[in-house]
């Protein structure tokens, strides 16, 4: 038989199996339903959002996660992870490729600033739906320190902060240095928060979340501290939001991710969370 017959007669059988085989083929989301798990990427070291080992952790984004998986009908699996360099890394690492050292990539990572520059600088990666909005305040006690209005505020008192932060970054350069003499660096931000309502420093530079938490984890009384927002070099004027990241090919599971984070924060579940953990549910 010639070449080409045998071609021919070749051609329908293969196209018929590769046909079978592309009808086999789960989407991203079927694989997940399959499995029964939502895989959960969390940062480690990253309190009051979320702390812990592997098998224990704890935090507002665990328990968030948990809701959405209940919600979506699939048990939660926790993929805790320490930060990269920089958000791009995190991403690649955990959401879209994996990482280098052969864990990951989850299915959703939470705690994602939702960001348009960050967006459009990560495209393999989809962000959205913002849970919550952060800022920075200063943390003090109003009777020991009086009002604080701007940074000038702080000048000889003891100020406490997050190492390697932005928060840090901006307070030790503030003015060409006016204020770093009396900045004291900590391990996280509910540590320096800790120092102030301790009577060890006069106010602390954290996130809102990390100094509710922390009264919160010490069983004062929120109303007895003020928090201050500061106007700072980089320091954003109005927080930044908070949202979750899936690959940017995988929109079925971000749509019920979505939907479910609707119905959390529609039916009250949402602030329930935020209230268990002490913490303000700040409209993103």
């Amino acid at each position: 038989m010639h070449r080409r017959t045998l071609i021919a007669a070749a051609l329908p059988l293969a196209l018929g199996l590769c046909g079978r085989v592309l009808a086999q083929e789960k989407t991203a989301m079927e694989k997940i339903r399959a499995n029964g798990v939502l895989k959960i990427a969390l940062y480690k070291d990253n309190q009051p959002y979320s702390d812990g080992t592997l098998s224990h952790m704890t935090g507002l984004d665990v328990s968030l996660a948990e809701a959405l998986a209940k919600a979506l009908q699939l048990s939660p699996s926790f993929l805790p992870f320490d930060a990269g360099e920089n958000m791009g890394d995190d991403l690649r690492n955990m959401v879209w490729k994996g990482h280098y050292l052969g864990y990951g990539p989850a299915d959703v990572m939470l705690h994602v600033p939702v960001d348009k520059y960050f967006m459009g600088e990560n495209r393999q990666a989809f962000i959205f739906a913002p849970y919550v909005r952060e800022h920075l305040v200063a943390l003090y006690n109003p009777k020991a320190l009086g009002p604080v209005s701007s940074p000038e505020d702080l000048a000889g008192k003891k100020i406490t902060v997050e190492q390697g932060t932005g928060a840090a970054s901006a307070m030790m350069g503030y003015q060409g240095g006016l204020l770093r003499d009396t900045v004291s660096l900590y391990k996280n931000g509910m540590d320096a928060a800790k120092a102030v309502l301790n009577g060890k420093a006069d106010a602390a530079f954290v996130s809102l979340a990390q100094a509710e938490a922390a009264i919160f984890d010490l069983k004062l009384d929120r109303k007895d501290w003020a928090f201050a927002k500061l106007s700072m070099p980089g320091v954003p004027p109005n927080g930044w939001p908070l949202g979750m990241a899936v690959k940017a090919d995988n929109q079925e599971l971000a749509t019920l991710l979505d939907n479910a984070l609707d119905t959390l924060r529609s039916s009250g579940q949402l602030l329930a969370i935020f209230k268990a953990h002490g913490l303000t549910l700040a409209a993103p």
